[in-house]
């Protein structure tokens, strides 16, 4: 594929080495061209200095024939902008922006080809805010994916001595939960993945990897250890960005405190 990055920082860089080592023909646009030069000394890529929303550096860049277009300056401005350029003058089939700010976050209207012509979004603090919160509502899970809307889980949890399915063959979970439509999808033991079959045994310290729908996440967990009380009170070191989005989704089910070491940011806050 021909990919045009926009910003050549650190997820700008990371992005261009993982990509180019995969033979795609990468060119990576950005204002400081000693950073340029550095990228270019160690990867087989291409570079071009200049603003990444103005036309005529998104043409020299060869925007005119790029299958993607992924851009992750530092203004979410610039990015913006450039996927509208990318879309109305080079027709780029797809999109890729970080928006950072949850101003635009806010409106799910603003990003569509009649407004931003944005094909898939990244918002940091939005995915880790996100993440934070699926972890606070499975008190003891290690990690929480959506898929379909949420409306079904993939669910990471230890499994403990006391657990009704520990000791167990996984064929025995239809056994203990016959109404509840669930699958290991992968367990993870002393550090190695194991590719689950009917007949392996859970043992205490798994990382037990399962799928379900929201609403048998709880019983499931609960097959492999005893489940922790929900939280009540969450406390949230630093009040940046994430630590305010956080705060700002979750005080309605928590107490939360924040504690931050900027009295300015403090009162803002509060």
């Amino acid at each position: 594929m021909k990919i045009i990055i926009l910003g050549a920082g650190q997820v700008g860089g990371t992005l261009a080495a993982n990509l180019a080592s995969e033979h795609n023909d990468i060119t990576i646009v950005d204002r400081d061209a000693d950073r340029l030069q550095q990228l270019q000394d160690k990867l087989d890529i291409g570079t071009v200095t200049g603003l990444a929303s103005h036309p005529d550096v998104l043409r020299r860049a060869g925007a005119d024939d790029a299958d993607m277009l992924i851009a992750v300056t530092s203004s979410d401005e610039v990015n913006m902008i450039a996927c509208q350029v990318a879309y109305s003058m080079f027709r780029t089939p797809t999109k890729i922006s970080r928006i950072r700010s949850r101003a635009y976050l806010l409106n799910d209207k603003l990003f569509c080809d009649e407004s931003v012509p944005i094909d898939v979004i990244i918002s940091p603090e939005q995915l880790v805010t996100r993440y934070i919160t699926r972890l606070l509502e499975y008190p003891g899970s290690l990690q929480v994916l959506d898929f379909a809307d949420g409306k079904v889980q993939l669910v990471a949890v230890k499994a403990y001595y006391g657990g009704p399915m520990v000791g167990v063959e996984l064929q025995e979970l239809r056994k203990h939960m016959p109404k509840v439509d669930t699958r290991v999808a992968a367990i993870f033991r002393r550090g190695e993945a194991i590719l689950p079959k009917a007949d392996t045994v859970v043992e205490a310290g798994d990382e037990v990897f399962f799928i379900a729908a929201k609403d048998h996440i709880m019983p499931v967990m609960s097959e492999m250890r005893r489940l922790d009380e929900s939280y009540k009170r969450i406390m949230i070191a630093g009040g940046g960005n994430i630590g305010e989005r956080l705060a700002r989704e979750i005080e309605r089910r928590y107490s939360v405190k924040v504690i931050e070491q900027n009295y300015g940011r403090c009162r803002a806050l509060s």
